[in-house]
C-alpha cells in the first residue's frame, strides 16, 4: 500500500514540475542564457580592459622615449598621450612632462601641470596629493607662504604617504614667512621622528640647530 502512495505522490510532483516548467520554463531558460552571456561578457570585458591597459602602457613608454629627441619633443608626445589615456596613466605622463619642463627651467608651466593633476577627481588620491606637493615645491620660493602652507596641510597628517616631505616644506615656508620659531619646531619634530627618511632627518636636524641659534 505504501508503494502505491509513493508512486501517486511522485506522479503528482512530476505533474506539478511539468506544469511549472510549461509556465515558467521560457523565463528560466532566458535567465540562464543571460547568466552565461553575462559571465562570458564580463570575461571578455576584463580581457579587453587588460589588453587596452597593455597597449596604453606601451604607448606611454613610447611617448616617454620621445624625450630622447629633446625635452620639448617629449612634452608634446606626453601631452598627446595624456589627452586620450586612462586617468592614472595620463597622470603619469603628465608627471613626466612636468619633469621635462623643470629641466627646461619652466617651473611655472610645470606647476600648472601639477595643478591639473591635483584637480582631476578621476586620478587616484595619492597621485593628486603628490601633484599638490610638487606644485607647492615649484612655487615655494615665490608663492604666498600662507596659501601654500594651507595646500600642504592635508598632506602633513599621519596617514599621508607624503607627510615627511610636506612637513619639511611647511617648515621651509614658515622660515620664509619669518616664523623661525615654527620652522625650528617643525624641523626638530622631523629630526626626532624615527619613521622619517634619514635624509629628511639629517636636513631637519641641521636646520633646527641653525634656527635655534637665531
Amino acid at each position: 500500500m505504501s508503494d502505491i502512495f509513493r508512486e501517486v505522490d511522485e506522479d503528482l510532483r512530476r505533474d506539478r514540475a511539468e506544469h511549472l516548467f510549461k509556465k515558467y520554463g521560457g523565463a528560466m531558460i532566458a535567465a540562464a542564457v543571460l547568466v552565461v552571456a553575462g559571465t562570458g561578457g564580463y570575461s571578455f570585458w576584463r580581457h579587453w580592459q587588460a589588453q587596452k591597459k597593455q597597449e596604453q602602457t606601451a604607448a606611454l613608454v613610447t611617448a616617454i622615449s620621445q624625450s630622447g629627441q629633446g625635452p620639448e619633443k617629449g612634452v608634446d608626445a606626453l601631452a598627446a598621450f595624456a589627452g586620450s589615456a586612462d586617468p592614472s596613466l595620463a597622470a603619469i605622463a603628465q608627471f613626466n612632462a612636468a619633469a621635462l619642463m623643470i629641466r627646461q627651467g619652466k617651473g611655472a608651466d610645470a606647476a600648472t601641470v601639477y595643478d591639473g593633476i591635483a584637480g582631476n577627481a578621476a586620478v587616484p588620491a595619492q597621485y593628486r596629493d603628490l601633484a599638490t606637493l610638487m606644485g607647492v615645491m615649484q612655487r615655494a620660493d615665490s608663492g604666498d607662504p600662507v596659501q601654500l602652507t594651507a595646500k600642504l596641510q592635508p598632506l602633513t597628517t599621519d596617514t599621508s604617504p607624503w607627510r615627511f616631505s610636506a612637513r619639511e616644506l611647511t617648515a621651509m615656508l614658515a622660515a620664509r614667512a619669518g616664523d623661525t620659531e615654527k620652522a625650528r619646531t617643525l624641523y626638530k619634530q622631523l629630526a626626532d621622528d624615527q619613521q622619517a627618511p634619514s635624509g629628511v632627518r639629517g636636513r631637519a636636524a641641521d636646520l633646527a640647530s641653525l634656527y635655534g641659534k637665531g
